[in-house]
């Protein structure tokens, strides 16, 4: 597996707005050293275990992403040190991720994970949930955090255009939020959607963010 190959391969075909998260999960520090070598700099991870074990062992300049289900009471183990949560999907964890933050002292970035697939075992807010998160000016309640955007999960279907449509909602809901007095529009700004199967069209519809695993480390070792 020719992992710097598949990092440029990947790059070449993205905008320039668009950052790729190298999603890490289940690969060890050694093949993420690779990534790193190659240039990359942004990893994603969904398990708090592995995230806090890998973090030690790896360069400080490593900006770590949460893309998993996150449980409140393992926030307090990667909020000293991770960039991003991007699958925060309750109210209630927003606020323990807030309440951590603060007494490490620290703004953490998050992205509201929204509900679009087709599948009930994703997670995330609903479409009505999310616009009523906003439009209560809910997010500013909160010190510890800054809401940098949306992120969301396709359904895992071979149906192209029905990945499209759900992408095109998301993209619906963010545009909606980012038009919305109170939201600032010059934090809100993310779109995280898209993996490996379906980054292009994730891209197509506006996504600022892509996670590839497979497409760059190869089929997990679990």
């Amino acid at each position: 597996m020719d992992i710097k190959a598949n990092i440029s391969k990947i790059k070449s075909t993205l905008p320039e707005n668009v950052k790729l998260i190298a999603v890490s999960k289940f690969h060890p520090a050694e093949t993420i050293r690779e990534a790193y070598d190659a240039g990359q700099r942004i990893f994603g991870e969904n398990r708090v275990q592995e995230l806090t074990a890998k973090q030690p062992v790896l360069p400080e300049d490593v900006e770590w992403h949460f893309i998993g289900t996150l449980q409140t009471n393992k926030v307090r183990q990667i909020a000293p040190f991770v960039s991003m949560i991007q699958s925060v999907d309750s109210l209630k964890l927003m606020q323990e991720i807030n309440r951590q933050a603060e007494q490490c002292g620290r703004t953490i970035r998050i992205l509201i994970e929204v509900h679009i697939a087709g599948e009930d075992s994703k997670h995330g807010f609903s479409a009505g949930e999310c616009r009523a998160l906003f439009a209560g000016d809910v997010p500013a309640q909160f010190a510890g955090i800054q809401v940098c955007g949306l992120m969301g999960m396709a359904t895992f279907t071979d149906d192209t255009e029905q990945v499209r449509r759900e992408f095109g909602t998301l993209r619906n809901i963010f545009e909606e939020i980012k038009s919305m007095p109170a939201t600032d529009r010059t934090v809100f700004t993310e779109l995280s959607m898209g993996m490996s199967d379906d980054y292009r069209t994730a891209v197509e519809e506006g996504s600022t963010m892509v996670r590839i695993g497979t497409g760059i480390f190869g089929v997990r070792q679990y």
